[in-house]
C-alpha cells in the first residue's frame, strides 16, 4: 500500500488507455480486462452495465453495427485518480447504402484505481446532435424538432 502523502502517477495507465482506444480492434476488445477492473462501471447515452464482460459487449456490438469505428483521442486532462478524455468517434453506418462517414464528439471520464485499472467510465456527447441528425429519416425529423425549439 502507497503512503497517503505520496501521489500515484496514472501518467502511463492514462498513456495505455488512450492507446489501447485509438488502436481498439475486434480481437483486441478480448483485452479489455487487462484495462478495467473486474467490477468497472459504464454508462453512455444508451448503456449502463458494470462487469468487463458486459462492456466487452458494449464494444463488441459497435464493431458488429458499425463499420470502420474508430476513436481519435483529442485531449486529455488527469487529476488524482481522475481523467477527461475528449474524443471523436469517427465510423460509417454499415446498413444504410450510402453511407458517408460520420464523426461524433465527446468526452470521457475515468476513474482508475490504485492499481491503474478503471472502475468507472462514464462517455458524454449529445445522441441527438450527434448521431439522431445524421440518421436519414430520424435526422430530418430531428432538426425539424431542432428548429422549432430554437425560434
Amino acid at each position: 500500500m502507497r503512503p497517503a502523502t505520496t501521489p500515484l502517477d496514472l501518467a502511463p495507465a492514462v498513456a495505455r488507455i488512450v492507446t489501447y482506444f485509438e488502436t481498439l480492434t475486434p480481437q483486441s476488445v478480448r483485452e479489455l480486462g487487462t484495462y478495467y477492473a473486474a467490477q468497472a462501471h459504464f454508462k453512455d447515452p444508451f448503456n449502463s452495465v458494470q462487469g468487463v464482460p458486459a462492456i466487452t459487449q458494449i464494444f463488441d456490438h459497435m464493431f458488429s453495427a458499425l463499420a470502420q469505428p474508430r476513436f481519435v483521442i483529442t485531449g486529455q486532462v488527469l487529476q488524482g485518480q481522475q481523467c477527461f478524455l475528449t474524443w471523436e468517434f469517427r465510423f460509417c453506418f454499415k446498413n444504410f447504402q450510402k453511407s458517408t462517414a460520420q464523426t461524433i464528439f465527446g468526452a470521457s471520464h475515468l476513474v482508475f484505481s490504485d492499481e491503474g485499472l478503471i472502475t468507472a467510465h462514464r462517455d458524454y456527447w449529445d445522441a441527438a446532435e450527434e448521431l439522431y441528425e445524421k440518421l436519414p429519416l430520424v435526422g430530418r425529423l430531428m432538426r425539424w424538432l431542432k428548429q422549432r425549439a430554437t425560434r
